[in-house]
């Protein structure tokens, strides 16, 4: 009896040391996982949809960064913007959050992006964040969906306005011109006129960025999106790195949108969508944050 007790304890013992291990272990099990579903740091380049063409490229210096550029022709037939739709008054919301890739799904787009800062906003664990899926959202400075204005304009926050014949335009002014389709704000002009716009004052952090320019025409649309807050994979770029990119692909103005742990590209496929950067929600790789409104394109192959 004594024998086997000894063999009972020593098994018990052994079991719960491997339970306690794979306890410890899970988190890091879990984080690997996520990091492996992130795209390689790898260039790549490829038409996504007529009109619409993508861009990766990773940086090593002054720190590791993985860029990733949507290129959009608005003469293309069948290119069609759209803007999260606001929620009709009188409610309790302007928006309802939503993540970009169900967003996607909902209106059946090819493509999507997060866009305007919104509030409110807080994340403390992967469980206490907000806001979560379906909660009210309110972006921050105009917002258009359809003709139908459903945020107001704030002081200092341009705008990047889309006419309903697909002609789009950035401006100064925190409010698009009479008869915008689709609308939506950032919170600071990069580029005007060709040239990046000096602001010693901004906070040039290294940070997850996103951020959307126009030719002189307003006919053609570069998404610009910058992944970040993941070490040895991408640790984001400050501000100035952000304007240089930008100014050097040849664009006329260019507009901050909301970035951080926001910045979320997704494309439709046959099998539903796929998120072809990393986004980091909640300090996990690849989870996607509910966000106050969205910028998506209808497209055809």
């Amino acid at each position: 009896m004594h024998y086997r007790y000894k063999v009972y304890t020593r098994r018990l013992l052994l079991a719960t040391g491997i339970g306690l291990l794979a306890l410890l272990l899970s988190p890091l099990m879990f984080y690997g996982w996520r990091c492996f579903l992130r795209p390689p740091r790898t260039d790549m380049e490829q038409v996504l949809f007529r009109g619409i063409v993508y861009k990766r490229y990773p940086l090593s210096t002054p720190r590791p960064g993985m860029i990733h550029i949507v290129t959009i022709d608005l003469k293309t037939p069948g290119v069609k913007p759209l803007v999260t739709p606001g929620e009709p008054k009188p409610t309790d919301r302007e928006t309802s959050a939503r993540k970009t890739s169900d967003f996607l799904k909902e209106f059946k787009l090819q493509l999507a992006i997060n866009t305007s800062f919104f509030h409110h906003f807080h994340e403390k664990s992967p469980w206490e964040y907000y806001p979560h899926s379906g909660d009210p959202s309110y972006p921050i400075g105009e917002a258009i969906s359809n003709g139908y204005r459903y945020s107001p304009p704030e002081a200092n926050f341009p705008v990047l306005c889309f006419s309903a014949q697909n002609r789009a335009q950035i401006l100064k002014s925190p409010k698009c011109p009479e008869g915008t389709a689709q609308g939506v704000a950032g919170n600071q002009l990069l580029v005007y006129d060709g040239k990046p716009i000096d602001d010693s004052l901004e906070n040039n952090k290294p940070y997850p960025r996103v951020a959307a320019a126009l030719n002189r025409e307003g006919t053609k649309l570069w998404l610009i999106l910058v992944d970040g807050k993941q070490p040895l994979y991408s640790e984001g770029i400050t501000m100035a790195e952000l304007k240089k990119i930008v100014a050097s692909l040849g664009v006329h103005t260019a507009l901050n949108l909301d970035g951080g742990g926001s910045t979320t590209l997704v494309i439709g496929t046959n099998n539903g969508s796929k998120v072809l950067n990393a986004p980091i929600h909640t300090r996990i790789p690849m989870r996607e944050r509910p966000v106050g409104n969205h910028l998506g394109f209808y497209a055809t192959q």
